[in-house]
């Protein structure tokens, strides 16, 4: 005779999600909480997660930033003035200029590292996939890979003659200011002026024809190169999320080891030493012009490179804060077990902002060439630390889930302003380091006090 079976009216244990009303970042927080005898269903509302994020900044939010920044030029206008007295320069047009030039390399790399903080992770490797991509912009340029691909005329065949007459153009107009400053009397010093006036105006018209020339070479030669440079950042992203992702592993460590695969193929790519374009034949115009702050060069005051990183600024403060996929960022940051539940592809949304965050790293490469025009493969040493402490200063959680652009800006401009100062004022590089330190360590235990201190609210 079988035994009857006696249904146990057991208990499954399992977690249970909910969500409370916090706020980081703006976005409610899925909050894990482990209950020992959870009955019944996970309870989740995920009828919002596919509409666009919109954001509520309120005016202390968007002018914090601002603030902390006149703070601190402030703070070292005045050290400049107390030491250096009416010789004092920190705070005339060029040296501002000249920090704002120094900003944009961390600044638009820093932004596509505020995308990946945001969602709860991290890239070590930031500062070596600059020089990578830095690199292969000055091999391209120095193979002449543009033009030898496709078989145009190379590049140097029209820049050096073009660069030749500047140069003489540049000379002879200097001398016949000079002689036309003297005021000649003299019969010989009059048919000087005349004769140099001539030749002046002949090498205009020369200047002008090769530039005609020139033009064509250096255009493709110049899309050819970024799209290849950009490409090599987004390379560089795509793997590093797709190890994260497929991988499962931590980002710290995932990072930490495609950071020297980067530098060495840089190293192989430049043979162990630095790549060096001739500038005068090989590299157009342009790319010495980006950051540079000659009167020239520059676009409404500052350097068009400036002008571009703002506006790539603008453009990812409208991804985060008013698309689907903004929404989804915030969300992997803020629980991402929470964002898997909720129907959220996290493999491939990882894979996303970590290519999204190569883009950056790619112009940010192209900017490192713009300043150095070398390809260094050890140029991005050190420079992840500040990338990352640029969102961090700038309100980012490296828990994940909060951060903005306007923050990651103000943050590498707070940075680049301590540097100049402290050069200003005549402190040395190590005390620029552990000055930068101590900041660091601030923001973010800082950042660990608001967490633990901010209230949850159940939401009703």
């Amino acid at each position: 005779m079988h035994r009857p079976l006696l249904l146990l009216n057991t208990t499954v244990k399992r977690r249970s999600v909910r969500f409370a009303s916090t706020h980081i970042g703006r976005w409610p927080v899925a909050h894990l909480s482990s209950s020992r005898e959870c009955r019944s269903s996970v309870s989740i509302d995920c009828s919002t997660m596919n509409e666009p994020f919109k954001s509520k900044l309120v005016l202390p939010e968007i002018v914090r930033p601002f603030l902390a920044v006149i703070l601190v030029i402030l703070l070292f206008c005045v050290a400049d003035w107390l030491k250096n007295g009416e010789k004092a320069q920190f705070a005339s047009q060029r040296s501002m200029r000249t920090v704002t030039a120094q900003t944009a390399t961390v600044a638009v790399a820093a932004l596509g590292m505020t995308v990946i903080i945001i969602a709860g992770g991290i890239d070590l490797s930031v500062g070596m996939s600059i020089a990578l991509c830095a690199t292969v912009l000055a091999w391209c340029l120095k193979e002449d890979i543009a033009t030898r691909t496709f078989g145009m005329q190379p590049l140097s065949a029209v820049m050096k003659p073009l660069t030749a007459a500047r140069t003489e153009l540049e000379l002879v107009t200097k001398t016949r200011d000079d002689l036309a400053a003297k005021s000649p009397e003299s019969e010989t010093d009059r048919t000087e002026l005349q004769r140099l006036e001539s030749q002046r105006e002949t090498l205009v018209a020369k200047v002008s024809e090769l530039t005609v020339a020139y033009r064509p070479a250096a255009i493709w030669t110049s899309v050819v190169v970024v799209v290849i440079t950009i490409a090599c950042g987004a390379i560089c992203g795509f793997v590093n999320g797709a190890l994260v992702s497929y991988l499962r592993l931590v980002p710290f460590i995932v990072t930490l080891g495609s950071m020297q695969l980067y530098l060495g193929m840089a190293k192989i790519l430049a043979s162990e030493t630095t790549v060096r374009p001739d500038t005068g034949t090989q590299v157009p115009y342009w790319f010495g012009d980006l950051l540079s702050v000659r009167p020239q060069a520059l676009w409404l005051g500052v350097p068009l490179g400036i002008w571009v990183t703002l506006g790539l600024a603008g453009l990812l403060a409208a991804a985060l804060h008013w698309t689907v996929f903004g929404r989804y960022v915030f969300a992997l940051g803020s629980n991402e077990a929470t964002a898997r539940l909720c129907g959220i592809n996290v493999r491939w949304n990882k894979i996303a902002i970590y290519t999204l965050a190569g883009l950056f790293v790619g112009i940010a490469g192209l900017y490192q060439f713009s300043r150095l025009t070398v390809g260094n493969p050890t140029s991005g040493a050190g420079l992840e630390l500040k990338v990352i402490a640029s969102v961090v200063i700038g309100g980012g959680s490296l828990s994940g889930g909060r951060g903005t652009v306007l923050g990651t800006l103000t943050g590498a401009l707070i940075m680049s302003v301590i540097t100049s100062g402290c050069t200003a004022v005549g402190l040395t590089n190590p005390i620029q380091d552990m000055i930068l330190g101590i900041i660091i360590t601030v923001a973010v235990s800082v950042d660990q006090f608001r967490q633990e201190k901010k209230p949850l609210r159940t939401a009703g």
